[in-house]
């Protein structure tokens, strides 16, 4: 017996050759936000990912 368990819909915010930057639409709801680098891959929540978008518009201004 075979569960159909709904899949997240993904899409690619930025990406370079070494960097991929992706957030996925997950089937309870939730968005989700995903950064690869080479061989690390940091997973935020919504909460995390605004908070850390703001970290890093920080860098620019010191």
């Amino acid at each position: 017996m075979s569960e159909n368990i709904p899949e997240p819909k993904t899409k690619t915010l930025a990406e370079t050759a070494s960097y991929l930057v992706w957030k996925a639409e997950e089937p309870d709801g939730e968005t989700t936000y995903h950064i690869e680098l080479n061989n690390v891959t940091m997973h935020f929540f919504e909460e995390e990912w605004v908070e850390f978008i703001e970290l890093v518009r920080g860098l620019g201004t010191k």
